[in-house]
């Protein structure tokens, strides 16, 4: 049980357990309101539905933004078939070559329904259907329903929201196991973040942002806001470190340390928030590496391009299988991004916004 772990992983836990489709981040949203409103000094809920805390510190240092996005890749219901199966979209980038088999957890009107992501036996299907990767067309969620009355006697509906169905495990030697990693992951170092400078004098913003998966539309909403002076996205990234990756694409490796993006696809990170993450990680001899994969794209792409220009990066723990039902990652790598980024907030806060 979750109450049962250490304190160091509890947070990441409870986080990885917690439901948060695109839309529908409001679990997540409670479990960081929990953790953080007795550290802020103010605590504000937009209509979009970012949570933001409030560090308010001394005249004179710049406003420092941290954002975390709170959803996780999902499935939503797009289709009952009268058999009872249910046809569905996916929101975010979830490839369907890992989605056979996987079990899903639906929030449905009337409660929480667990179903399996199936297709036609391979018995049946041709030799070139057996070699071939199934697209989401031809895949279905059972949820045990003889027809469309029963499906929709359970509560699920046309719009019904699912996530994987992975509970939060350790594997010994400090690697965890849990669903939705990118981005529960980013938010516990959020959090851990937030704590530790409640004394100190920098003006702190803390946001768990919504529907970061779905293009970063909370991240910019937030963003125009607060209009800060600098932005650090916090993520989940994934890690490369497993057998068959070429080592020109091993983006990151586990135990490498926090991951520091340069460029990616939606983001140039700002030379400013880029030398203080280097120069700051060598100052205090954190383990870190630099994504080396210029793929993908965080909140930052949305912030940064907010009003005249948010000087903006991203900083990451690294994740084996992230978008898939589970997620590996370890301890120390958390660990480590908590300090770095601690230690950034500090450092930037030192340097005049105009730099």
């Amino acid at each position: 049980m979750v109450k049962d772990l250490p304190e160091e992983i509890r947070l990441i836990a409870t986080l990885s357990n917690a439901f948060g489709p695109p839309g529908n981040e409001a679990e997540v949203r409670e479990i960081l309101k929990k953790e953080l409103e007795q550290y802020a000094d103010e605590v504000r809920k937009d209509k979009l539905g970012n949570i933001i805390f409030f560090h308010h510190g001394k005249e004179g240092y710049p406003n420092v933004m941290l954002a975390a996005h709170m959803d996780e890749v999902a499935f939503i219901v797009t289709f009952i078939e009268d058999n009872g199966f249910l046809r569905f979209h996916t929101l975010g980038g979830i490839t369907s070559n890992i989605m056979l088999g996987q079990t899903i957890l639906l929030q449905g009107e009337k409660g929480p329904v667990k179903g399996i992501i199936g297709t036609k036996p391979p018995h049946i299907m041709t030799e070139e259907e057996q070699k071939k990767i199934l697209p989401v067309e031809d895949l279905f969620i059972d949820i045990g329903a003889e027809n469309l009355e029963e499906a929709e006697g359970k509560g699920v509906e046309i719009g019904t929201l699912g996530v994987f169905d992975v509970k939060f495990t350790e594997l010994g030697g400090g690697y965890i196991r849990g669903k939705a990693f990118d981005d529960r992951a980013g938010c516990a170092v959020l959090v851990e973040v937030f704590k530790a400078l409640k004394d100190s004098p920098y003006n702190l913003t803390a946001v768990g942002t919504v529907q970061e998966e779905v293009g970063g539309r909370g991240a910019r909403t937030a963003a125009w806001q607060l209009n800060p002076d600098y932005a650090l996205a916090l993520e989940g990234t994934f890690a490369a470190d497993v057998p068959g990756s070429r080592p020109d694409r091993t983006s990151a490796k586990l135990r490498g340390g926090p991951v520091i993006t340069i460029v990616d696809r939606t983001t140039i990170t700002h030379p400013t928030i880029l030398k203080t993450l280097t120069k700051t990680a060598k100052k205090k001899s954190i383990p870190h590496q630099f994504k080396k994969v210029p793929m993908g794209g965080t909140d930052a792409g949305s912030i940064h391009l907010t009003k005249a220009g948010i000087p903006s990066g991203t900083v990451a723990v690294p994740c084996r299988y992230i978008h898939g039902p589970a997620s590996v990652t370890h301890i120390d790598d958390l660990r480590n991004t908590i300090t770095l980024v601690t230690g950034f907030v500090k450092a930037i806060s030192e340097v005049p916004p105009s730099a």
